[in-house]
């Protein structure tokens, strides 16, 4: 559940945006691109978001059906436009990102009475994300949703802490605070976990995540790796997996729907996160994020590569 949009990304690296000239279009917004990779995992995915009334929307609707996720609770808000998203893309490690979502997102539309709230319980993982509590409605609609799921532990519910300075207009903390309470799995890089935690170093901020009521915390760690924490104490790393970066901005998404599958698959903490760093890492070496996003053989290719397997 969350935001959707298109992705403009020139198509060659080291050119700022001022001297592109040719860009490539793709679906974009993180928890559509998580979805993608979920789905391309083999798992059968869904996607609560909105679009504007006009052909992009149209595009991003076909794009989700193509990459076989249900569109069915992706719909048109009318007068506002579909979302765009433009970077620049300067490897290995700085990759600035355009936000266009004025004058507001239609994603940040998702009102709570327009929540199929059966689904939401009934659905084995549910993810959202920080940006999801920027705004109202949105923030009641995920807040509701969250709620919907209850406190049942064994349902995994994943809170992508995804900070976007940008996209808030006042201070998340509350709002991070109160989707913690009812999430069972927490997943952020080191300053996504500042803001939620206050904490930067990884595993006090992984404490500090399962303090604040998560099973799970799982920080990522780019270039050095990723640590995961279990509530029954259990720690697991995996160390990074070489590639060239190419664009790193959906390695996460990919890390995340890699997540999901490992998670539903039941396998055990150490072998998720290995899996899951490895599918992220894959992405990093390609140009766009959801069509980048790995199939199995290609991440368990990689790990054999590593001695992952």
């Amino acid at each position: 559940m969350g935001r959707i949009g298109v992705d403009l990304y020139p198509l060659t690296t080291g050119v700022p945006l001022a001297e592109a000239e040719t860009f490539g279009r793709f679906l974009g917004g993180s928890p559509a691109n998580v979805a993608v990779a979920a789905a391309r995992m083999g798992r059968r995915v869904a996607v609560i978001s909105r679009t504007g009334a006009d052909p992009f929307g149209t595009y991003l609707r076909t794009e989700l059906r193509g990459f076989e996720v249900d569109d069915r609770w992706v719909t048109e808000v009318a007068g506002l436009p579909t979302p765009i998203t433009f970077c620049e893309m300067f490897p290995p490690d700085r990759f600035p990102l355009y936000f266009y979502r004025l004058p507001k997102a239609p994603d940040l539309e998702i009102a709570p009475d327009e929540v199929d709230l059966e689904a939401v319980r009934a659905a084995r993982v549910f993810w959202m994300t920080g940006t999801g509590l920027s705004e109202e409605p949105s923030r009641a609609a995920t807040l509701a949703a969250l709620e919907a799921r209850g406190r049942d532990r064994s349902a995994v519910t994943v809170f992508d802490l995804d900070w976007r300075p940008m996209l808030w207009r006042e201070k998340p903390e509350p709002y991070y605070e109160r989707a913690l309470a009812h999430a069972t799995v927490a997943v952020g890089n080191p300053e996504e976990c500042e803001v939620a935690t206050g904490e930067t170093d990884p595993y006090a901020a992984a404490r500090a995540l399962l303090a604040a009521g998560v099973e799970l915390a799982v920080v990522k760690r780019g270039a050095e790796g990723v640590l995961a924490v279990h509530r029954d104490g259990t720690v697991a790393e995996a160390a990074p997996v070489a590639v060239d970066v190419v664009n790193g901005l959906g390695a996460g998404d990919a890390f995340g729907g890699a997540l999901c599958h490992g998670l539903l698959a039941g396998w055990e903490l150490g072998r998720v996160v290995r899996y899951a760093n490895a599918a992220g890492a894959i992405v990093a070496s390609r140009l766009a994020c959801s069509s980048a996003m790995p199939f199995p053989h290609e991440v368990e290719e990689v790990l054999g590569r590593a001695g992952g397997v």
